[in-house]
């Protein structure tokens, strides 16, 4: 029988699972995913290692919560931002949102983004937790008007979005747009053209890749994200 969910045994395991994770992040913060170690994370709680499998089958269980709750972490970071209005000083509002998560959470950015785990397979829900990160980037480009030199990749995100249904719901759900119309290209294109970009300046001032360099990584992204706003002629 299972216990219901507000019952006195299923919050105890809620909150022993909630150690478990605290201990697990704490862990990978110290030594990254190889510091992850289900017996030390037991020793440290008072329990016992086969106890601990109760809760956690095994340790690709518990990473994939912790990339779960990581995604789920840097939603909440760029659905806090206000994005009335659009334009470019929504999409400046939403990079450094994003980069503020990461840079405050490096080992779990780099769960999410970093080189993926030898042997592990994230879950199948990734995409949708990834998906909801970048949802807030779409509506910003919804009015957006891009140049003739986005126009490749333009034509294949078009295609992309008639093919794809998933990818015309998740577009039409934060733009209102159906996937037939041009506003719908185009902030999928945009929201496309965000991601490595961000992603690219964000990683590499994570990793330590601009130090000496003098510049400030914040500046940079911010400078990368005018010009893409450029690029889309975004008011």
């Amino acid at each position: 029988m299972t216990a219901r969910a507000d019952s006195p045994r299923a919050r105890y395991r809620e909150q022993t699972r909630s150690e478990i994770k605290e201990v697990a992040v704490r862990q990978l913060a110290a030594g990254g995913v190889e510091g992850v170690a289900l017996l030390r994370i037991a020793k440290e709680i008072g329990t016992s290692g086969p106890a601990l499998y109760r809760y956690f089958a095994s340790r690709d269980d518990l990473l994939a919560e912790l990339v779960i709750d990581a995604y789920q972490g840097a939603a909440a970071a760029v659905h806090a931002v206000n994005t009335e209005g659009g334009g470019r000083a929504a999409l400046h509002a939403l990079t450094s949102a994003y980069r503020v998560w990461a840079v405050a959470q490096p080992h779990l950015y780099l769960l999410i983004q970093g080189t993926p785990v030898a042997g592990f397979t994230a879950p199948a829900e990734t995409v949708l937790k990834a998906r909801s990160v970048l949802g807030p980037f779409l509506s910003v480009f919804t009015e957006g008007r891009p140049l003739a030199s986005v126009d490749p990749l333009l034509t294949q995100l078009r295609v992309w979005l008639r093919e794809e249904p998933e990818v015309a719901a998740w577009v039409e759900q934060w733009t209102g747009q159906d996937a037939d119309g041009f506003a719908a290209a185009n902030a999928l294109t945009g929201a496309v053209m965000t991601w490595p970009q961000m992603h690219g300046t964000v990683s590499l001032e994570i990793t330590g890749q601009f130090t000496g360099m003098g510049h400030d990584p914040a500046t940079l992204l911010n400078v990368q994200t005018a010009l893409l706003a450029d690029t889309f002629q975004l008011p």
